[in-house]
């Protein structure tokens, strides 16, 4: 080969080169921005057991690791032992705290290795609740004081001769065995063991029009296909729960956080950034929730809902 036509060969390279960047220009547009920003690193964010927060780190993950070129480590864990890796350094954010107002203290003002980041924008709500057919066949169920007038229609072989009161994963927030007692209730409280049985029990109850009477939360995306009905117990007023063994109100209305590790908040990466402003609906989250628990992936489902809200992800990712 020539000279000319080296010459005309870089050049004819070169020319498919711009071409390439003219093409993909959003994506280099977005790394270019945050090219000045120190390296992202590793981010590990903690997953504790129920399938909205699953939604919230999977989204989450995958805006640090495409948008800004973060390793991101997912770690299940219930939800004490994930405060404890803000003092261990394992872990560097919750990113759905429900209450924990006693591990506050401990790691955020005694040992000052933790920080609120801000709400999520997710509003939770706990409570006990029975199947649609439940409500509507006997409508005086919904209020606690009529419950023991149920309690044998409750039983089960778990419960041990009183009615079964059915919670989900023994580590979630629950004032539940206080509550039964406090309120002098004929009942027990059996642990499912999981969200998913949890699910399955009053999945069954409705579709069997079974006696069921459980602890259950919103967000959830399982509401949307069946619509479990409240039951009302005594008004929660500021304080009613202070003392855990004397609870005989009804649970705390949460606005939901984020709590970073101090260090991680201070370390000047760009996740950081969008660990304060990612904030999402209880929509959003079932949404991405429900995808999750049809067996799609963290990342399928994630990048579902991110390429649906592109400049919700912008505002998340913006410095200013």
């Amino acid at each position: 080969m020539n000279f000319r036509r080296k010459w005309a060969a870089a050049l004819a390279a070169a020319l498919a080169g711009a071409l390439a960047l003219t093409a993909c220009g959003s994506d280099i547009e977005s790394s270019s921005s945050s090219a000045s920003q120190a390296p992202c690193g590793t981010v590990n964010i903690a997953v504790n057991p129920w399938v909205g927060y699953e939604a919230d780190a999977a989204v989450v993950a995958h805006v640090l690791e495409t948008k800004l070129g973060c390793t991101v480590e997912l770690k299940n864990l219930t939800e004490e032992v994930s405060w404890q890796g803000f003092a261990s350094g394992t872990i560097d954010v919750i990113l759905e705290n429900w209450g924990h107002d006693d591990l506050k203290q401990k790691y955020i003002e005694q040992q000052n290795v933790a920080v609120e980041v801000g709400q999520t924008g997710n509003k939770g709500i706990i409570g006990w609740y029975v199947p649609p057919w439940l409500a509507e066949e006997y409508p005086d169920i919904t209020e606690y004081k009529n419950l023991n007038k149920y309690a044998a229609q409750f039983k089960t072989t778990e419960s041990g001769g009183k009615g079964q009161l059915l919670d989900g994963d023994p580590s979630y927030v629950t004032n539940d065995e206080a509550l039964v007692k406090n309120l002098d209730l004929n009942f027990k409280v059996v642990y499912a063991g999981s969200e998913n049985a949890l699910i399955e029990a009053f999945r069954t109850a409705e579709e069997q029009r079974k006696f069921l009477i459980g602890y259950f939360y919103e967000p959830q995306w399982f509401l949307s296909e069946i619509p479990l009905v409240h039951v009302s117990l005594p008004a929660y007023s500021e304080g009613c729960d202070a003392d855990p063994a004397a609870v005989a109100c009804d649970y705390a209305p949460y606005d939901l956080d984020k709590i970073a590790r101090k260090a991680f908040m201070e370390s000047g990466s760009p996740a950081v950034t969008v660990i304060k402003n990612f904030s999402w609906t209880n929509d959003d989250q079932n949404a991405v929730a429900k995808d999750i628990a049809d067996k799609m992936s963290y990342d399928d489902a994630a990048k579902k809902w991110v390429d649906a809200h592109p400049d919700q992800v912008a505002a998340w990712l913006a410095t200013s």
